[in-house]
């Protein structure tokens, strides 16, 4: 999947509304979905809702309870969100259907860089492209004289002036809540480092100078953060932002509409976006590209699979992005990019451009390695080179474990 021709041309909740004129059909058979608790999944599935005999849950908890819900048969949901981080799971154990009879019947709305096909087979349905990059209080630093970062360096010498101006209660937020976001968040710096997860023989390839350095630097930005920073997560950051905590986050775009909801945030137009800092000179934002979308479980009755994809691609028309434009970077007609989509549309179009998340198996298990691992680094316990020799440990044993390393 091709990101760059793309960009250019918590809490549970749990919805079940009636059924509205908006959608062109009644649903008459019962729907359930799963998918992250974000703005633009509740712009999608309150679009869903209008057809009636849909019940979304939205949880920060999805990409766990996921796997195991679709391996129920029956599946206990008919629709879930996913990635290309977190469909792999779904993908290993077949728990999700091939799309192409039903897109050929209901999707011929579609555009072909929705269609995640693998293996020849159309196994998803993106809706929107998603990035962390930097969003910044554009206030905050035109008062203090800062130009918008475009490294890590820089980002810790405006934190600097940042901290001294006392302005906020803390110059930088971040999702380094321990496990998954912990391990993304070192991701995207040792990427950005110019780091390679793998040897050419599968063997774990971290404990490197990409490795170390992106631990060091992330060690150095914790110096501004709530030192609470070990349990902030995406909505963590979002809130803090919002509460007018912090002045500067690489957090994932599709958070930024919500920096603009008047309903609950008191920086609404205060908050911008620009490319994910690069970490080294001539390097790629360190940082990388996602897609989310959407999947149909297999283990449920035709019938059912046919009611949950007109569900949804009543959920990602043309309509429900009109109402919601700035709630993401859709991939869906009528989308317009705006404000807080300069950021990520800034990131993923750079010279040299960051890489997409990479959806395997080998990935999946390092990136439970790294979550399980580092937070020892961050706690002070182990060196950085400890922490990254016990992540190649850990790598080792489960993808033995798993036949993908002999």
């Amino acid at each position: 999947m091709n990101l760059r021709p793309i960009l250019m041309a918590g809490a549970i909740s749990a919805v079940a509304l009636p059924a509205a004129a908006d959608c062109a059909f009644e649903n008459t058979v019962p729907l359930r979905s799963l998918s992250a608790a974000f703005e633009a999944w509740n712009a999608v599935t309150d679009a869903m809702t209008e057809c009636g005999n849909f019940e979304a849950e939205l949880s920060q908890e999805f990409r766990t309870l996921q796997p195991e819900a679709m391996a129920a048969n029956p599946a206990l949901y008919q629709l879930g969100g996913v990635s290309n981080g977190t469909v792999t799971p779904l993908l290993n154990a077949q728990t999700i259907r091939p799309l192409d009879d039903l897109v050929e019947q209901y999707g011929q709305q579609l555009r072909p860089n929705q269609l995640i096909r693998i293996n020849g087979q159309t196994m998803a349905i993106a809706m929107m492209v998603n990035t962390q990059h930097l969003m910044y209080r554009s206030d905050i630093l035109d008062d203090l004289g800062l130009d918008v970062p475009e490294t890590w360096d820089e980002v810790l010498a405006a934190a600097e002036v940042i901290e001294a101006a006392g302005v906020v209660d803390y110059p930088l937020g971040a999702t380094m809540a321990t496990g998954w976001n912990l391990a993304q968040d070192f991701n995207n710096m040792f990427l950005g480092y110019g780091g390679q997860f793998l040897n050419s023989d599968g063997t774990p390839a971290v404990n490197s100078e990409a490795g170390v350095n992106s631990l060091e630097t992330m060690m150095a930005l914790t110096e501004y953060m709530d030192p609470e920073y070990l349990v902030s997560d995406s909505t963590y950051v979002q809130q803090q932002f919002q509460q007018g905590r912090i002045a500067m986050a690489n957090l994932w775009g599709s958070r930024g509409a919500a920096m603009d909801d008047p309903a609950e945030s008191q920086v609404v137009g205060l908050v911008d976006a620009a490319a994910a800092p690069r970490a080294m000179e001539g390097g790629p934002p360190a940082t990388t590209l996602w897609w989310d979308g959407i999947v149909i479980a297999a283990n449920i009755t035709d019938e059912e699979a046919a009611a949950a994809f007109r569900v949804a691609m009543e959920g990602i028309d043309t309509e429900m992005v009109q109402a919601n434009n700035d709630a993401a970077v859709w991939l869906i007609e009528g989308y317009e990019p705006g404000r807080l989509a300069v950021g990520a549309i800034a990131t993923a179009t750079a010279d040299p451009a960051p890489t997409a998340y990479p959806s395997t198996s080998q990935m999946g298990l390092m990136h439970s390695a790294l979550g399980n691992a580092l937070p020892a680094y961050f706690t002070g316990d182990v060196s950085a080179e400890a922490a990254l020799a016990a992540v190649e440990a850990a790598y080792i044993t489960s993808a033995q474990e798993a036949g993908v390393l002999e």
